[in-house]
């Protein structure tokens, strides 16, 4: 007997997925064509980090180095231009999805110079650029969720450009990513300009959140006491929590009185988006983060190696709001440490 493809079914419980890797043989062979058709894809994102992995590992992008450097293009500017042929192209496969949808999905993001991370005015200004080059009405544009990239994805919204906040680790900085997002929707809309077509999700980084923690929860186990029970409990665990209650959050600011004015002019929710979602410890599912964060208007980016997994061994069930009153079981844990301070900021990105 066949049985569905459980890529697929995240669909039906209101989750987009999409993928985490871009390498330009992945659309000229037709394999991105395949995924969209038969799993299900929905979207892609890119980071410098992968366009450095797929230049490296792939002969695909030689004889364009050459030209380009033959022409007397530096460095970042031969980068500039392969990734961003590669983003087009990919956009311009999602296209149709992109139509069908009506601006919901098909979407691929690419990041504004990390270097330009602390630099609000350099961030706009080349996020501008970068939307002007690609000219594709289904890119993001990744901008950082740092202090001054809160001034920038406010400023950009309101321009109308696509932003795919990245970065996000802790749950004060989502609410005012969530804040800079309606700002920006709001000031649009005051100029009479249109909302409807402006997209923009948070990348909260998930699995990296485990990474920082549970070295922290790791000593207070071993130092015994009245703690340890409870950070044997949440080691592991605090990532999940904390992706559930920025679910809470983003119900809270985009289910208000507040946006829906905003909705009824055609404003569409900046949906969470989990980035970082594959299983980093080798002791642990290789799915665990994408079967905990299943659930409507979310978007689970993933790498190829993570899709294979869950194809083959996934249970798509909607569990983002099972126990969620637990969700703080983690914080509780590190809570009246010695390394309270640092998990606490590692956890809520303060």
């Amino acid at each position: 007997m066949m049985h569905a493809n459980p890529l697929k079914t995240l669909g039906t419980f209101g989750q987009s997925l999409w993928l985490d890797y871009i390498r330009r043989d992945l659309i000229t062979s037709g394999e991105l064509q395949r995924l969209i058709e038969e799993d299900g894809l929905r979207g892609m994102t890119s980071n410098p980090s992968i366009f450095e992995k797929a230049i490296v590992e792939s002969h695909e992008y030689a004889e364009d180095i050459r030209t380009l450097a033959l022409e007397g293009k530096g460095v970042n500017a031969i980068y500039e231009t392969l990734s961003q042929r590669d983003v087009q192209s990919a956009a311009d496969e999602f296209r149709s999805l992109y139509d069908k949808t009506d601006g919901q999905d098909g979407y691929v993001s690419l990041e504004v110079n990390p270097h330009l991370a602390h630099d609000t005015k350099g961030t706009v200004e080349k996020a501008r650029r970068l939307w002007k080059t690609l000219d594709r009405p289904n890119v993001f544009i990744k901008v950082p969720a740092t202090t001054e990239g809160l001034s920038a994805i406010q400023e950009l919204i309101s321009e109308g450009i696509n932003v795919n906040v990245t970065l996000l680790f802790g749950l004060p900085r989502y609410r005012h990513v969530a804040e800079a997002s309606l700002a920006g929707l709001a000031a649009r809309a005051a100029c009479g300009k249109p909302v409807k077509h402006v997209a923009s999700v948070a990348s909260f980084f998930v699995s990296r959140i485990d990474g920082m923690v549970d070295p922290l929860l790791e000593k207070v186990i071993v130092q015994g006491g009245k703690l340890a029970d409870l950070a044997k409990k949440a080691r592991g665990q605090v990532a999940i929590a904390s992706a559930k209650m920025a679910y809470q959050i983003y119900k809270e600011m985009f289910w208000s009185g507040r946006f829906k004015e905003l909705a009824v002019q055609g404003a569409r929710v900046q949906r969470l988006l989990w980035a970082s979602t594959s299983t980093k410890n080798p002791d642990e599912s290789d799915v665990k983060y994408m079967e905990a964060l299943i659930g409507p208007d979310t978007i689970n980016t993933a790498p190829l190696e993570t899709l294979d997994a869950y194809r083959d061994h996934g249970d798509p069930k909607a569990r983002l709001e099972h126990d969620v009153e637990e969700a703080p079981i983690g914080f509780r844990a590190i809570a009246g440490t010695g390394h309270q301070h640092r998990a606490c900021d590692a956890a809520t990105g303060r």
